[in-house]
């Protein structure tokens, strides 16, 4: 939306559109609020996006927001979120619902225990359906793992760990981040994808949230390309600190577009660590 001008969209009637599917990785409250704004002149209705769960291995979505209204943002309690427990609040993380799951299946379960977890408690996303696949191509290890997933006292029933977690509240599905880039500092869990949010706001560019141990802790790191030329380290320490009750151990500021990415898009988080630990970032004040 930022590229786009009003030039370019001169006679450009968005009127007839009919649905927006938003999904690959967690959808920001921000996004979709300044994308609407910028193509609302055009006749572009916020009833027209629908953020969406979906996986390669659950093509194409597992769950998705009802068309005909505006995508549905509720806060939940910072602090209840990193002890597992979402608990709406009038303030707080904003999360963007989406919808009720019916067909394919979803349960929320303990990774650990394999037992289905309560109504508001964050845990793994396990699905089975008819949008899912049989499993990965000469890959029999990831495949049992993977798609052989059985809750506790059900064994037979299949069902594909998506490694994402997220929880039911009202009926509806969120997503807070993926299981492997859970960040566990001083003992409590924080999701990157909200930290990066809080980053990105300010940075204007792609964020990475990760944790690296040092000294036999576990710290917080963010790595985040620039499109700003000030010294914007005090602004994200701040907001870092307000937002998440978190210490930033640095802030390493990168060059546009250097941030290890997907083909998707999506951020390469553990890369990041990993060239975050051997030097290999492109770091500006280098």
């Amino acid at each position: 939306a930022a590229r786009v001008s009003d030039a370019d969209m001169a006679g450009c009637d968005l009127g007839d559109v009919l649905a927006i599917m938003s999904g690959a990785e967690r959808v920001q409250p921000s996004t979709v609020a300044r994308f609407t704004r910028r193509f609302a002149p055009f006749r572009l209705s916020d009833s027209v996006i629908r953020p969406s769960y979906g996986l390669a291995e659950a093509t194409l979505y597992v769950a998705t927001h009802a068309p005909g209204d505006a995508p549905t943002v509720v806060p939940f309690e910072p602090a209840k979120l990193s002890e597992g427990v979402a608990e709406r609040s009038a303030t707080g993380t904003a999360l963007v619902s989406y919808g009720t799951p019916t067909s394919p299946e979803v349960r929320i379960v303990d990774p650990e225990s394999r037992c289905e977890v309560s109504a508001g408690e964050i845990g793994e996303i396990w699905t089975r359906g008819d949008n899912v696949c049989l499993g990965y191509w000469n890959k029999p290890e990831e495949t049992a793992h993977t798609f052989g997933g059985e809750l506790a006292g059900a064994a037979g029933e299949k069902w594909l760990r998506t490694g994402d977690l997220g929880f039911l509240s009202g009926g509806e599905l969120f997503i807070v981040g993926r299981l492997k880039d859970l960040l566990i500092v001083r003992g409590r869990n924080h999701y990157p994808d909200d930290i990066e949010a809080t980053v990105s706001a300010i940075s204007g560019g792609r964020t990475a949230a990760i944790s690296v141990e040092q000294d036999g802790t576990e710290q917080l790191v963010v790595v985040a390309e620039a499109k700003t030329d000030r010294d914007i380290t005090g602004d994200v320490t701040a907001a870092v600190a307000n937002a998440h009750g978190l210490a930033l151990t640095e802030l390493v500021l990168v060059q546009r577009g250097s941030l290890p990415i997907t083909t998707s898009g999506k951020i390469r988080r553990q890369k990041c660590v990993e060239q975050y630990l051997t030097h290999a970032l492109t770091r500006l004040d280098a």
